[in-house]
């Protein structure tokens, strides 16, 4: 799928030389260890890079130059998988094969360059003025979760069962954290990022191999990284509470379950832990849709989630407040029936369909295609789709049940209407 090229100690290019698309799609991706505070700097930084540079200084300065090379699309983005935080710069342009112009990849990876090694600095420090308009940017967007019940819900649930673990710390960090950081602070995070964090390129398009890794080393001049900081732990412990009741102002119910399990993403039962998060709450023909909201009528919604980096599986179900208990008990059924291997046909065979359809659906994208590989890579060497897609077709009801006896449940967290609400 794609070719890998190392040019420096921890810095791998990964190219796809395809003619299905039209474009180039390039992803730079900066992996550091996972922290609160890496976390909420990092996301800060996004920003200030996108924004903002020594050449093009405002936004609608970047905006032109960008609209005078065909329209290319460049944005920068945080996210964090597993214990790794991660930024992104993601640029899409044009193929300058299909165009009577010559040398717009150039531009376009001289833009690229730009955007990374030139930020717009003001003695010696990021300006102030885009410093601290880009943090309370990040502190809006913490903030914003708060509006999405389900979302807080959730985060609410990880901070109480594993505080501090690495499951627990937001993509953009906290508010405490995002509040302490200092411009200083922020430079030296950018310095890290730029000369010690791990990093993967890739491209996908009508372009080889060899010369995307030459440009790279023209335009970037990547140096090797040092070993890697360890990165924290992701071991699991036991919440000091199982159960959690906490109210909010808001009519609808919010349950929240996590289970924990031994399969995780290196783990070869992996794919069976897919499997079994499907046939139990992934889709919409699954045992806790079909059971609970279909014939009990008793959820807005419910279905459940697989974090195969962490070991967890989430159930998440929108109810009324008094129907908690009844909603715990209804999703412990389904998850018995599925222990006792009580899977029809059809359920095995559609989640095995839609696994392979999303696999699919998602390499019609060159982004896409950057993702899964991004993702997938560690487990296989020269990671291709057909690989995963046989792993789901070999899995049988009893490697599901016993995959899913090996769940056990270690919170229930319900967030609620006020209190004299639920008892009107």
């Amino acid at each position: 799928m794609f070719q890998t090229i190392n040019i420096a100690k921890g810095v791998d290019v990964h190219v796809h030389e395809t003619t299905q698309f039209k474009t180039v799609n390039f992803s730079l991706k900066f992996k550091d260890k996972l922290t609160e505070e890496k976390a909420s700097a990092r996301s800060i930084l996004a920003n200030v890079l996108q924004h903002s540079n020594e050449v093009y200084p405002s936004h609608t300065a970047l905006r032109m130059v960008l609209d005078d090379l065909y329209g290319t699309s460049l944005y920068i983005d945080s996210s964090k998988r597993g214990n790794e935080h991660i930024v992104t710069l993601n640029v899409e342009t044009v193929n300058d094969e299909y165009l009577s112009e010559e040398g717009v990849l150039e531009k376009v990876l001289n833009l690229m360059y730009i955007v990374l090694f030139k930020p717009n600095l003001e003695n010696g420090l990021f300006k102030e003025s885009i410093f601290k308009r880009e943090k309370e940017a990040i502190k809006h967007r913490i903030e914003s979760i708060f509006d999405d019940k389900t979302r807080y819900a959730q985060q609410r649930m990880m901070d109480l069962a594993l505080p501090g673990h690495p499951a627990s710390i937001p993509s953009n960090g906290t508010l405490e954290a995002v509040e302490a950081v200092t411009n200083e602070g922020l430079l030296q995070e950018y310095r890290t990022m730029m000369e010690d964090n791990e990093i993967e390129i890739y491209a996908v398009g009508d372009v080889k191999p060899e010369m995307i890794a030459g440009y790279v080393k023209e335009f970037f001049h990547f140096k090797d990284r040092v070993e890697a900081i360890k990165a924290p732990s992701t071991e699991l412990a036991k919440p000091e509470q199982s159960r959690v009741l906490e109210y909010e102002d808001m009519k609808q119910g919010k349950l929240h379950m996590a289970f924990y399990t031994p399969i995780t993403f290196t783990d070869e039962k992996f794919p069976v832990m897919q499997l079994m998060n499907g046939v139990l709450g992934g889709y919409a023909h699954s045992k806790l849709f079909v059971n609970i909201r279909e014939k009990e009528s008793m959820a807005y919604y419910v279905s459940s989630s697989y974090s195969s980096q962490f070991g967890l599986l989430f159930v998440l179900a929108g109810i009324d407040a008094k129907l908690e208990e009844k909603a715990v008990k209804l999703v412990l059924e389904q998850l018995e029936e599925v222990k006792k291997g009580n899977i029809s046909d059809v359920e095995l065979g559609q989640t095995k369909a839609l696994l392979a359809n999303q696999l699919r659906e998602a390499l019609d994208s060159a982004r896409g295609q950057i993702d899964i590989y991004d993702q997938y890579m560690e487990l296989t060497e020269a990671f291709e789709p057909d690989y995963l897609i046989s792993k789901w077709k070999a899995v049988t009801k009893e490697d599901i049940a016993d995959a899913a006896k090996a769940l056990s449940l270690e919170m229930t967290y319900f967030l609620s209407g006020k209190e004299d609400d639920s008892d009107e």
